[in-house]
């Protein structure tokens, strides 16, 4: 596999003496591998532990090569897990435990006929022209192939350069995540409007995982105060009522809208005790912890579908500021 990576690069015309590509994740020099992460650093060993972050539950969120805001939040509830100085840099100390997981962090994906065949379609911006749609699938390959592999589009592009992504057959270097574990399940959630973060509780009270959340705004805060989950759908349909938008357009109009990745509340709707809020997907992954909800809890479909997964009827939901 190691030679495979090497290949894939080298054929893109990388070149490891000056800047290892990001697609040298896996090729890094020992010196290289164990370089800290910071505020403003990118590159391959910063795709690494996003990675590793994404396989020990402390999702980054929209994995992208770069430090940022949920990156620093998933290094920091790592850290205090595996009860380290909690910085939110990595460190030698936390590149030790991270590296516990010694799986390659890239793998090769090649790209299937049905892969190619989508369908694909825009999606119209407005709640009206999203009601005219049979289902809200992906707007294009890159897109669904970013939600699989928990990245951006553009990450994905950097990682293959070169690559059309245009016929089945062809190899593609991804985020290694197929192998992330499924959790257990859930005594009890967290939502952090402050840290910006969901976290997952065992029966004592201990965190075991961590999602980076949107929670809310000015106009919409989150509702302080403990809830339970009432229920959980999966692929729902979206009902809009534009009465319960402050942001609403003069002219809106309720709204049935079909389900799919790029319905408003993405993959999954976690029902809480408390009406009209909820845990939900998201049609936009780059946004998520960066952007502000209207009240909901918010994460990216692929971490709302871990905690799908996770949580029962009954669950309690702490919700604070």
């Amino acid at each position: 596999m190691r030679a495979l990576f090497l290949a894939l690069s080298l054929a893109a015309g990388s070149t490891y003496a000056v800047e290892p590509a990001l697609s040298a994740a896996d090729t890094l020099s020992a010196v290289q591998r164990v370089k800290p992460v910071t505020p403003q650093t990118s590159g391959p060993n910063v795709l690494r532990a996003q990675v590793l972050l994404d396989r020990a539950h402390f999702s980054p969120g929209e994995m992208d090569a770069a430090y940022g805001s949920n990156m620093r939040q998933a290094i920091r509830g790592f850290q205090k897990l595996r009860q380290l100085p909690v910085s939110g840099n990595i460190d030698a100390a936390t590149w030790t435990e991270l590296e516990r997981d010694d799986a390659p962090v890239l793998a090769v994906y090649t790209l299937t006929a049905q892969d190619i065949a989508g369908p694909y379609a825009p999606v119209p911006p407005d709640m009206a022209g999203k009601a005219k749609l049979a289902t809200l699938g992906y707007a294009s390959l890159a897109e669904a192939l970013g939600e699989r592999f928990h990245c951006s589009p553009e990450l994905l592009r950097r990682l293959n350069p070169g690559r059309t992504m245009k016929r089945a057959g062809e190899q593609l270097l991804v985020p290694n995540v197929a192998i992330i574990k499924p959790l257990p399940k859930a005594a009890s959630l967290l939502v952090d409007a402050k840290e910006g973060t969901l976290t997952l509780l065992d029966a004592g009270g201990m965190p075991f995982a961590q999602f980076p959340a949107s929670t809310g705004s000015q106009h919409d805060p989150l509702p302080q105060g403990r809830w339970q989950v009432r229920g959980v759908a999966t692929n729902p349909e979206y009902r809009y009522n534009p009465k319960l938008f402050w942001d609403a357009k003069a002219g809106d109009t309720k709204a049935r809208i079909a389900a799919g990745p790029n319905n408003p509340v993405g993959l999954a709707w976690i029902d809480l005790s408390i009406e009209h809020y909820g845990i939900h997907g998201t049609p936009e992954p780059g946004k998520i912890g960066k952007t502000q909800s209207h009240g909901c809890v918010r994460l990216t479909n692929w971490d709302v579908m871990q905690v799908v997964r996770a949580v029962s009827r009954g669950a309690s939901v702490l919700m604070q500021a």
